[in-house]
């Protein structure tokens, strides 16, 4: 157990396929800026079958401690006894879990081997029948029973007291961003624009997530179609990739918009996307707390925003940028065009959102809440 001249030591346990998303830019970052009192091994659940994961890579290049547990398929047995040594050996004080599989081996693990269990609940973003009447909401009633849990949002706080979670056990911690890696170099804005396929003149309107359901690319190329006949020299790029691609494909072709729009795929590294970009747009129905919004922020884009899960918690309507209410593709088509008609307005708000991510959304903010969590849960009597 922890004292005073021990480290607490965390387990982050997370399972994902591919290349993963959000979490994965917090839980690495988390690790790799924690203070030196908190020793935190890294956890990966890695299927066989997976054969596009990718956050090992993602991993290697921090440095932190990544250790991964192998499993044949989604519910194999064999990674019991694997994170049972796992705890043992690194002597863990707290398994901190991160998506309703791992919130449910968290919690038999904590009682198994005399350790604590903390959730930090991103969400419930999946779209399938089994996720969305099956996984979730067992996962809701399962983190009610949670010692404690973080919400990224305060909408999912609520989410989890209205299914029965004590209300002094979840705790709000926005996320954040590492405002001094992510800092806009105005040296690199042409080559970036170039590097998208911009012109020198266009009008470049970024998108930043995956190509899923939820985040309701569908509204924004809707959107795009009338933006784009006022604004002609407009172009829209989308970044990411996912089970939606194919149906964007067909609906950029149904509404005509040829090569004024582009689905870019997934990248390994946003920051020359954000370079190149005028003004980001969230189309999104549900978000935890949109780490696309928060480099946005960072790199001082423009952003309007369905004020989805989180979104309008970090991005003030009307001083950080333009928040909508989701679903609204004429309101979106409204709050659009009043940035690119009003660049100054939308500029101003850029920079008092760079401001704001620099000092209450910074990640070194959030991961000094989440640590002091860990200290009280550990030194709890």
């Amino acid at each position: 157990m922890a004292g005073p001249n021990r480290p607490i030591r965390i387990l982050e346990l997370r399972s994902v396929r591919g290349t993963g998303g959000g979490p994965e830019k917090t839980i690495l970052l988390g690790a790799l800026m924690s203070d030196p009192q908190f020793q935190i091994t890294v956890c990966y659940m890695r299927d066989q079958r997976d054969r596009i994961f990718g956050v090992d890579q993602r991993a290697a290049h921090t440095g932190v401690d990544y250790v991964e547990v192998t499993e044949k398929h989604s519910f194999d047995p064999g990674v019991w006894p694997q994170l049972r040594r796992l705890i043992r050996e690194r002597e863990i004080d707290v398994i901190h879990s991160h998506d309703y599989k791992t919130n449910l081996l968290a919690l038999l693990l904590a009682r198994a081997a005399g350790v604590k269990a903390l959730s930090t609940v991103h969400g419930w973003t999946g779209h399938s029948l089994r996720e969305r009447w099956g996984y979730y909401p067992a996962d809701k009633r399962l983190l009610a029973r949670f010692p404690r849990a973080v919400a990224v949002s305060s909408e999912i706080r609520q989410e989890l007291i209205r299914c029965g979670a004590e209300p002094d056990r979840v705790t709000t911690v926005l996320n954040g961003i590492d405002h001094r890696k992510f800092r806009r170099d105005p040296a690199r804005v042409a080559g970036a624009r170039a590097a998208l396929g911009a012109e020198p003149d266009n009008i470049v309107i970024g998108a930043v997530g995956r190509l899923e359901p939820q985040k309701r690319f569908d509204l924004l190329l809707e959107a795009f179609a009338v933006i784009s006949r006022r604004f002609p020299r407009a172009r829209l790029f989308i970044v990411g990739d996912g089970s939606s691609r194919r149906a964007l494909d067909e609906q950029i072709k149904s509404l005509q918009l040829g090569d004024r729009c582009r689905l870019v795929g997934h990248v390994d590294d946003v920051v020359p996307a954000y370079h190149a970009f005028d003004l980001l747009v969230q189309s999104s129905d549900y978000e935890g707390t949109p780490n696309a919004v928060l480099e946005a922020m960072a790199f001082e884009v423009p952003i309007v925003a369905t004020a989805a899960g989180g979104t309008a918690e970090i991005v003030r309507d009307g001083i950080d940028g333009r928040v909508v209410p989701i679903g609204q593709v004429d309101l979106l088509i409204r709050d659009v065009t009043r940035a690119l008609e009003d660049p100054t307005s939308a500029t101003a708000m850029a920079q008092q959102a760079r401001r704001r991510v620099e000092g209450e959304l910074s990640f070194e903010t959030r991961v000094r809440r989440i640590e002091s969590i860990y200290s009280e849960m550990v030194h709890r009597a």
